[in-house]
């Protein structure tokens, strides 16, 4: 698929603000409202555009349902077969207090990012994940006291 200036700077738009009406999309862009919605449309049947969510603050989500605690975690597994690498990944998919999930190399073969109410939400979700199943060898986690930045923008330059 080609994408040209006007594609780029629809994605940087939505990027930005993914709520924003087509009329207002469209004059971020200079294009009128269906040529905005057309190309925005042909963006999504491609693929570019996977989905769109709204983001929320996390400090104020906690005084509000008590997820104040985040870490980054290293998982290290015994065996790294195609069949135990996917297993792994599709257990931790379907956990919602697993926000994000790369497969890393060297070093660990996972990184996650995981989201608790507390520490003992937190020990309750590595019995789960982690001390179950025995093909995990080490785990080593990073708890985060401050969040500096986050984005989930890609750069298109």
């Amino acid at each position: 698929m080609d994408i040209d200036a006007t594609d780029l700077q629809l994605l940087a738009q939505l990027q930005q603000d993914a709520s924003l009406s087509n009329q207002a999309l469209a004059e971020r862009a200079h294009v009128s409202p269906p040529t905005c919605l057309r190309r925005v449309k042909r963006l999504r049947d491609a693929g570019l555009i996977d989905k769109q969510v709204a983001v929320l603050n996390p400090e104020r989500m906690a005084r509000v349902l008590g997820h104040g605690l985040t870490a980054v975690v290293e998982i290290t597994l015994d065996r790294q077969d195609s069949a135990a690498l996917e297993a792994f990944e599709a257990r931790v998919a379907a956990e919602p207090r697993v926000q994000q999930c790369y497969r890393v190399s060297p070093g660990p073969d996972f990184c996650l990012v995981v989201h608790a109410r507390n520490m003992p939400d937190y020990h309750a979700l590595t019995q789960r994940l982690f001390t179950s199943d025995a093909n995990v060898r080490n785990v080593k986690a990073f708890f985060s006291i401050k969040r500096s930045k986050f984005g989930a923008e890609l750069p298109l330059d």
